[in-house]
């Protein structure tokens, strides 16, 4: 059910932005933790720290264009 964000609490508003931040930093962690995984294992090439952030910077725009993504997950 679809909710006007006005029409919600500022407590609601706060609680549901703060899980959001919480839900995307996770999401960021996890493909860093993947692309050091890949990188120990040989499946990444290990260029330095700018280039591997670069690569996550990538990694996190092309999982965010994704259609698989839904609203009303925050």
């Amino acid at each position: 059910m679809m909710t006007d964000w006005n029409l919600l609490s500022e407590p609601l508003q706060l609680h549901l932005a703060k899980q959001a931040m919480h839900h995307a930093v996770e999401q960021v962690a996890g493909q860093a933790e993947t692309l050091a995984g890949e990188m120990d294992v040989g499946g990444l090439a290990d260029r330095g720290g700018a280039d591997a952030l670069r690569l996550l910077a990538a990694v996190v725009r092309a999982t965010g264009r994704s259609p698989g993504l839904s609203a009303g997950h925050a």
